[in-house]
């Protein structure tokens, strides 16, 4: 049976974009695909309002050519130590045994990293800094969203620290006390996207100055959790953001990027984020897949073709299996693919890096497991 499908360059690529330019030239060094198996990864997301830690640096330090480099000083230092792979997987701070455990499990200080037991080193994501700050106003009601890279029933504690905590010193269990719980909430849109999220409504408590909101995803349907660090100011304000790149585009974000502050903030944003990316690589691609399936596996050629004007010299082809499908990769051709869970990259192997304005490269992969058609594609050049 041979079905085909057609991926064109869609509202992913600022994620697409930033991976390409530095996560390709490490997948061999790095051996990602061993790292990122599928039982290790199978959820994604981070908190998008109040942003957390993790979501702001990624997107402050994202630049026009994909590359990073952070605005921040405290994003800057978390780079310096740890480089790129943390950055490009903002929405991958997890364990994947977590199973809704706190106090005894996850050490006082590193509960900003869940205590560093998954896949990427966000370590220093934890250390007391000026980092990016949402600034509220105590007892406000607001919209709390969280990227839902991927989809998955559960709830979101939400902790806030306590009057009087000691802002030098990171978090500790006695810095905290719970505010709320969120059970599966909506979503405004399909996974995969740096644009949806789930949402509620949060009321924010009373507090003034500089606080951390620290929200624990558990999962109800695996052992799998994500932590988050948000930084917020109550000082009046109305979502607006301070410690960022001038002009970064926030994606589910509508606070607006104030910077450097101007005092207490206005009732209203003083700028509105751009609604198109302002850091995407000039150029287009398309991703043409046929799939020629059989009892029990699946070979894939894909075909890659520079749609633009000018010559790329980089491009990544991504997607998502179906959730729970037990599609898996078996061996791959003409491509370099590094897997999380169920989200998929596929670059170019280096000498197929290269692609003419109006030309074509090719590749592919057998899957074991039942698959009649791919998945929706997003093809993104550099």
């Amino acid at each position: 049976m041979s079905t085909t499908a057609t991926g064109a360059l869609g509202g992913r690529r600022r994620r697409i974009a930033a991976v390409m330019s530095m996560v390709l030239a490490a997948v061999a060094a790095l051996t990602i695909t061993s790292l990122f198996s599928r039982d290790e990864a199978e959820a994604h997301g981070a908190t998008v309002f109040p942003g957390s830690r993790q979501y702001f640096c990624y997107f402050d330090a994202l630049t026009q050519n994909g590359s990073l480099d952070p605005y921040n000083e405290a994003c800057q230092a978390a780079f310096d130590e740890v480089g790129p792979t943390p950055f490009y997987n903002w929405f991958g701070n997890l364990d994947s045994n977590g199973a809704g455990q706190t106090v005894g499990y996850i050490p006082d200080g590193r509960l900003c990293d869940g205590n560093g037991k998954g896949p990427y080193d966000f370590e220093p994501f934890n250390d007391p800094g000026n980092w990016p700050r949402t600034h509220v106003t105590a007892g406000a009601t607001v919209e709390w969203r969280y990227n839902n890279w991927a989809h998955h029933p559960g709830r979101f504690d939400l902790y806030i620290t306590k009057a009087g905590w000691d802002p030098s010193q990171p978090i500790g269990w006695d810095d905290l006390e719970k505010f709320q719980t969120i059970s599966n909430p909506p979503s405004n849109g399909g996974v995969g996207t740096n644009d949806h999220y789930y949402y509620a409504n949060m009321t924010l408590p009373q507090r003034s100055g500089y606080h951390i909101v620290f929200t624990h995803w558990v999962r109800s349907d695996s052992g799998e959790n994500f932590y988050a660090c948000s930084d917020v100011e109550f000082d009046g304000g109305n979502g607006e953001i301070t410690g960022i790149r001038p002009g970064a585009d926030l994606p589910g974000n509508d606070g607006g990027v104030v910077n450097p502050p101007t005092g207490t903030p206005t009732s209203t944003p003083t700028s509105t984020p751009t609604s198109t990316p302002t850091g995407n690589p000039t150029g287009a691609c398309t991703a043409t897949a046929s799939v020629h399936s059989w009892s029990g596996g699946a070979t894939v050629n894909i075909t890659v073709k520079n749609t633009g004007t000018s010559t790329m010299g980089n491009w990544m082809v991504h997607w998502l299996w179906p959730a729970n499908s037990g599609v898996a990769i078996r061996d791959s051709w003409n491509t370099t693919i590094s897997t999380m869970g169920d989200m998929q990259m596929a670059g170019p192997s280096g000498w197929n890096a290269t692609i003419a304005a109006g030309g074509t490269a090719t590749f592919g992969f057998n899957v074991t497991g039942s698959l009649s058609s791919m998945p929706a594609m997003d093809c993104m050049p550099a």
